[in-house]
């Protein structure tokens, strides 16, 4: 079950479904708008709801187009209870084993198998249940929570679907019947500690812009808003066309890693003081050679987004998503 949601974490989910629309057993959304955009750019996979309705004017469409509803609170089984849709809806059941954000108490499972099995306009599919620690292959929550989960379903009837994709990468015991890789599809890794090129990935999305300015400036010099970084010797100091306004993280900080293919090579450098709507600007000490019009690669090829996104104070998943609509997309077969 292929995680296309979030406008496929930032990629272009019209492009991506469509390209692993023959090779998954089914596609996941959050909701209906994005199954929606799917459907209209021709995919033909099974399209999970993972959030289910949001409101019960949308049992209808749902059953009319055949998505897969995730059930996960009383208000939408008491909804679809007293729908009359005129086809069946297929539904997940969703537990909530410890990550305390959607699902039902594994307690109940046995009485909400038998309201949805009461329901002849609902084919109960199986179960589902969210890890909320995975990332972290040392952490032993993720065994209770897998131990939760057993142990509310145990001698009932459905398939299973635990793992996203730090279940996937670090337990195998929560690979189950069903797996939903979301990030491990993008090329990230889901794994603290392990960058994404000791899983064997390589990058679904690369960022690049280019030096728009090479400077010289003087020891003391103070660079950008508010001058928080000061020149502590000479520095010849480039200016990339790129900020906040393209979904590069305000919050990256002096040392951000960013990749500079100059004519003598490529080379990473630093960073230097706050990032502006439409401009960062970089060390090029360690890049003497670079001159306008350089390629500058802001994370994917080359330099790893985990990288980024720590120096960033934030997650891979963050910069993926955060890309504006002022960035041009080209998309390419591997």
């Amino acid at each position: 079950m292929a995680a296309v949601k979030g406008d496929a974490y930032g990629h272009g989910a019209r492009v991506v479904a469509a390209a692993l629309d023959s090779d998954v057993d089914a596609l996941a959304v959050a909701a209906l708008e994005e199954a929606v955009e799917l459907t209209d750019a021709g995919c033909e996979s099974p399209i999970v709801l993972l959030e289910g309705i949001l409101d019960a004017g949308e049992i209808d469409d749902v059953a009319a187009r055949g998505d897969v509803l995730v059930l996960h609170d009383d208000w939408q089984l008491a909804a679809l209870e007293a729908a009359r849709p005129g086809t069946a809806i297929a539904v997940w059941i969703k537990l909530d084993t410890g990550m305390n954000r959607l699902g039902f108490d594994p307690d109940r499972a046995k009485d909400l198998l038998a309201r949805v099995s009461a329901c002849s306009h609902l084919e109960h599919i199986g179960w589902m249940t969210h890890l909320a620690r995975a990332d972290d292959p040392a952490d032993p929550f993720t065994n209770q929570q897998l131990d939760v989960f057993a142990q509310a379903i145990e001698g009932l009837p459905g398939q299973r679907t635990i793992a996203n994709s730090g279940g996937m990468v670090g337990w195998p015991a929560a690979h189950a019947d069903w797996v939903r890789p979301g990030l491990l599809l993008y090329g990230a890794s889901p794994v603290c500690g392990k960058p994404a090129e000791s899983l064997g990935l390589q990058p679904g999305m690369t960022v690049r812009s280019r030096l728009i300015s090479v400077r010289n400036l003087a020891a003391g010099a103070a660079i950008g808003y508010g001058g928080t970084y000061v020149c502590d010797r000479p520095m010849q100091v480039g200016v990339v066309a790129v900020g906040y306004g393209d979904g590069y993280p305000r919050h990256a900080g002096t040392g951000t890693p960013v990749l500079i293919q100059a004519a003598g090579g490529a080379a990473t450098v630093p960073m230097l003081g706050r990032v502006s709507m439409d401009m960062i600007t970089v060390d090029l000490t360690d890049a003497p050679s670079a001159q306008v019009g350089d390629t500058v690669t802001l994370w994917g090829e080359g330099l790893s987004i985990e990288a980024v996104a720590e120096h960033a104070g934030t997650i891979s998943y963050d910069l993926m998503c955060g890309l504006t609509s002022r960035v041009r997309y080209r998309h390419a077969n591997a």
